[in-house]
């Protein structure tokens, strides 16, 4: 079993359970990412801008606003505007202004980027089995159960 504190070469005891905790969560959510990162590297995206893509196409047809989409990203992107803007520029999305209110501007998946999202499924399908099938349907419904806890009293 891996042990953080060989990991990182830590020699004194940590400050607390808590931080010990937290760097374990920091670590594991590192890893994970860089190796979902490593899985959908082929496709040419970063894992933020086929969090965009996924969105999109949960709202295709309609699309959303972008405040819309930010609060809807598994990790929270400052820059969304530009996120959307290199998006843009792949044309795997489109902008076009709500025609309801001119001032809010929508974003929706294009064909090509729904052509992307299809390509990439069963890879994005395999990553949660390669990363975590290892550990039991117990530990698993223990870990889901104990991160939600952990994200109730976030600031």
């Amino acid at each position: 079993m891996a042990n953080l504190k060989l990991e990182i070469m830590q020699e004194p005891a940590f400050s607390s359970t808590e931080e010990e905790a937290l760097l374990n969560l920091l670590r594991s959510s590192d890893s994970l990412e860089r190796a979902f990162q490593q899985k959908i590297r082929g496709w040419g995206l970063t894992a933020t801008q086929y969090n965009v893509l996924r969105i999109l196409r949960g709202a295709h047809p309609n699309g959303l606003p972008c405040a819309a989409i930010g609060e809807r990203m598994i990790a929270a992107e400052p820059d969304i505007t530009r996120l959307l803007g290199r998006l843009k520029r792949l044309k795997l999305i489109r902008q076009h202004r709500d025609r309801r209110d001119r001032r809010v501007v929508l974003t929706t998946i294009t064909d090509s980027g729904m052509e992307l999202l299809g390509a990439m499924d069963p890879a994005v399908r395999s990553a949660p089995g390669e990363l975590l099938g290892h550990m039991r349907r117990a530990e698993l419904a223990e870990l889901i159960r104990l991160l939600e806890l952990a994200r109730q009293h976030r600031t």
